[in-house]
C-alpha cells in the first residue's frame, strides 16, 4: 500500500475514481482513529485528506500526529480538494515560502499535548455543564454534558450516527444559539432509562461569543 486517502463519504467515489488514487486504501472522516492505525502500521509513502477534512480539529490533529512520528518521516502529506487536482503541502509550526506559483494551505496546528482521542482534539476550554440543562438536536431533546465553543458532548435518546451533519439548538434566553454541526463520534449504551447514545458533536459555525456566555452560565459548579 503506497497511498491512503481519507475524505467525507460523498467525496470518496470521486476520488477514488482519479487514476492516481484508484488504489489508494480509503477511509471516511469518521474514520481517523483507524485510519491513523493503518497509516502507523504501514508507513504509506502518501497521506491523501480531502481539504475539508483537513480543516478540521482532527484532520489538523491526524496531520500533526503523522508529522510528528519519527517512523513516518518519508510519508508525505497531500491535501485535496474533490474538484481540483492535487495540492502539495508541508505542514509544520512555521513553513518557509513557498515556490513561485506553487500553492499552500495553512493548517492550524494543535497543542501537542492534546490526544486525538475518541471525542476529538480539544483545542479550546471544555466546560463541564450543570446537571438538568438540554439542548435541541435536530429537534430532539439531548442532555448536555460538556461544551465548548468548538463543540459538545451529548447524551440522547434518539440515533445519533458518526458523519451526521445536525442542527443544534441552545435555549439561552430570548435569542436562542444556533449552531451547525456534524457528529465526530457516537456509542451506543443501555441506561436505566433505556438505550440511549453518547455522541461528541464539531460545531461549524459556531458564535463563540455566545457559546462562551451559555458556557459561564451554564457550568457545573
Amino acid at each position: 500500500m503506497s497511498t491512503v486517502l481519507i475524505a467525507a463519504p460523498e467525496h470518496l467515489p470521486a476520488l477514488t475514481s482519479r487514476p492516481d488514487l484508484a488504489g489508494a486504501q480509503a477511509f471516511n472522516d469518521g474514520e481517523a482513529l483507524r485510519a491513523l492505525e493503518v497509516i502507523t502500521r504501514n508507513r504509506p509513502k502518501v497521506v491523501v485528506l480531502e481539504s475539508l477534512f483537513a480543516a478540521t480539529a482532527r484532520g489538523s490533529a491526524l496531520i500533526n500526529r503523522i508529522k510528528a512520528d519519527p517512523k513516518l518521516a518519508s510519508c508525505e502529506v497531500r491535501i485535496v480538494a474533490h474538484d481540483s487536482e492535487y495540492v502539495r503541502t508541508t505542514v509544520a509550526p512555521a513553513s518557509p515560502p513557498a515556490d513561485e506559483g506553487e500553492a499552500t494551505i495553512a493548517v492550524v496546528e494543535a497543542p501537542p499535548e492534546e490526544a486525538l482521542d475518541a471525542g476529538g482534539t480539544r483545542r479550546a476550554p471544555r466546560f463541564k455543564i450543570a446537571e438538568g440543562v438540554e439542548l435541541m438536536v435536530d429537534g430532539n431533546p439531548a442532555a448536555l454534558l460538556d461544551l465548548s465553543v468548538l463543540g459538545a458532548q451529548v447524551v440522547s435518546p434518539t440515533v445519533l450516527r458518526p458523519n451526521q451533519r445536525v442542527r443544534v439548538i441552545m435555549a439561552d434566553g430570548r435569542r436562542p444559539i444556533r449552531v451547525n454541526a456534524g457528529v465526530v463520534w457516537a456509542s451506543f449504551e443501555l441506561a436505566a432509562t433505556g438505550p440511549q447514545y453518547r455522541a461528541g458533536l464539531e460545531f461549524f459555525d459556531a458564535d463563540s461569543v455566545a457559546i462562551e456566555k451559555f458556557c459561564k452560565a451554564k457550568k457545573r459548579d
